[in-house]
């Protein structure tokens, strides 16, 4: 597989020509409405398992893996006939587009209930984790009720491993400081809630249970780290899996109530595998940019290795974009855009796709019908890889989707041209 960027005057048909694949094979892996449309700057995914490249003036194998950003010894693994020290004009060399040795992560996928059987299918071959989302938790420690059993069977099918989620979201309103401090304060509450957790991880046939409690009140931070044991310690003798979501910190002293009762070192120790929300730097109510930074997602493992064992990291990955009005004024909000319905309104609008170098970031302008100027900030198969190459630099454990109600298929091209997906039933 291939990433190529859409110039001015190509069209399938001519990308198609140039790989030796058929112009049909394209649009289905990229997902194109209208293959007549093109848009400048748009990342499509070639699949194909080899270029051919010509050698020219000056070329060496050294210089082919380079520029191709494959390592050497792969170039001349795939050219077996080829004198490593005496190339010659005009001739052809192999350059393989995927790792020869691919490393196995695990890799989790949040999905809602609404999720569409069409999606969910699509999805599963390259989860290890389906992470349901969410049964809230009550002040009394009982369960908000969700319809999940289609989705624990579903999983179940692909041997992908359906995560229970349980969050400190209040019903009809968002995560809530008051109800956390309640729960994390009363061993009472917390004995019915772990019973509840229990009784639900065995009749819905669950593998195991994702904490995702948020906007914790620092001074209860060590009253979460005294929950997250007496959790451990009921659900591992069980068998089942313990995974937890942490806020993206750059350093242990970070302030900030998203931030502070997040203590690092402690879910590392005691969860199987922590979920960091690497994502979210451009959000709803914020300035315009990039939803995931490569550059701030590097701050963050920075300091997130030194705190947590690598291999137990899961590296958050959206799924998901926003358009913003311009000029940004504080307190309005951006709308949220999937991938492919960016890339399908920077089409219909005429706009031609830029990229960031400093956040590895695709982003386009357009006017509206009203004369009012936007920015649209998303994800293309360019930052995916980007961002998944960041698992390899910091040998991590793997990666988590939020979320995978909408297919965009290089998401996951992308990925599979990385990296082996864990299955771990």
């Amino acid at each position: 597989m291939i990433i190529y960027t859409v110039r001015p005057g190509d069209s399938v048909y001519s990308i198609a020509q140039r790989y030796g694949v058929s112009s049909q094979e394209i649009i289905l892996q990229n997902q194109l409405e209208n293959p007549e449309r093109l848009v400048v700057g748009q990342a499509l995914v070639i699949p194909v398992e080899t270029i051919r490249h010509v050698v020219t003036a000056g070329q060496t194998l050294y210089s082919l893996a380079r520029g191709y950003g494959v390592p050497l010894d792969q170039v001349i693994a795939a050219n077996p006939d080829v004198d490593p020290n005496r190339l010659q004009i005009g001739q052809v060399v192999n350059i393989p587009t995927e790792p020869a040795n691919k490393r196995t992560i695990d890799v989790n996928g949040y999905a809602f209930p609404n999720i569409r059987d069409i999606t969910l299918r699509s999805t599963l071959p390259y989860l290890t984790f389906l992470s349901i989302f969410s049964y809230q938790v009550r002040a009394d420690g009982s369960l908000v009720p969700i319809d999940d059993q289609r989705l624990i069977d579903t999983a179940r099918q692909y041997n992908v491993a359906p995560m229970m989620v349980i969050t400190n979201i209040l019903e009809g309103a968002s995560f809530d400081s008051d109800l956390a401090s309640t729960i994390l304060s009363s061993r009472e509450v917390q004995d019915t809630l772990i019973q509840n957790v229990l009784d639900t991880l065995r009749t819905k046939n669950y593998s195991g249970l994702d904490i995702d409690f948020e906007y914790i009140y620092p001074s209860d931070r060590e009253l979460y780290n005294a929950f997250l044991r007496r959790v451990v310690n009921a659900l591992r003798p069980q068998g089942y899996i313990i995974t937890t979501a942490l806020a993206p910190k750059i350093s242990a002293t970070q302030q900030g109530l998203l931030y502070e009762a997040h203590d690092y070192p402690v879910h590392g120790a005691l969860a199987d595998h922590v979920i960091i929300m690497t994502y979210e730097w451009g959000y709803t109510y914020g300035p315009p940019m990039a939803v995931s930074p490569i550059n701030e997602v590097a701050r963050v493992l920075n300091y997130a290795v030194t705190a947590i064992p690598r291999e137990k990291i899961l590296m958050g990955m959206p799924n998901y974009g926003y358009d913003w009005t311009l000029p940004y004024r504080p307190g309005t909000a951006a709308r949220t855009v999937t991938n492919l319905g960016a890339v399908n309104l920077a089409a219909n609008v005429n706009a031609s796709i830029q990229y960031d170098r400093v956040s590895q970031a695709p982003f386009f302008n357009y006017y509206d019908s009203d004369g009012r100027r936007h920015v649209v900030w998303f994800d293309d198969a360019r930052s995916i890889d980007a961002r998944l190459r960041l698992v390899e630099r910091f040998r991590l454990g793997g990666v988590s989707y939020w979320t995978i109600n909408s297919f965009f298929n290089q998401q996951w091209l992308v990925l599979d041209s990385l990296f082996n997906i864990n299955k771990i039933l």
